[in-house]
């Protein structure tokens, strides 16, 4: 099986399949009123997210529980969590959004 990505116009999504075409299929089963912009065969076996690229580096919490507990306090509302997660922490409104948003992709 290889690793695929697949691109629609909300989501990215990441999927095992053996060909394209199971791939996009996967992808249309769970998401059927969208369509496949791209999909690409991923080179390795692993999906990778930079925690540089995320603004997540050199920090001393750990700011996924941080903003895993924002969330659970904010019942999941996003915007409600990112203030919360600006008070706690003392980051931007921009790390913030980054960081909410990334811990619900996870399903905090």
């Amino acid at each position: 099986m290889a690793l695929f990505e697949i691109e629609t116009e909300g989501h990215i999504l990441i999927a095992w399949a053996q060909t394209e075409d199971e791939a996009k299929a996967l992808m249309k089963e769970h998401y059927p009123d969208e369509e496949a912009l791209r999909c690409s065969r991923r080179p390795r076996d692993l999906w990778v997210i930079s925690k540089a690229a995320l603004g997540l580096l050199n920090t001393r919490m750990d700011p996924n529980n941080t903003a895993r507990e924002c969330l659970a306090k904010a019942s999941g509302d996003k915007v409600h969590a990112i203030r919360l997660y600006m008070q706690e922490t003392g980051v931007d409104l921009e790390k913030a959004r980054k960081i909410i948003e990334s811990n619900m992709v996870m399903g905090w």
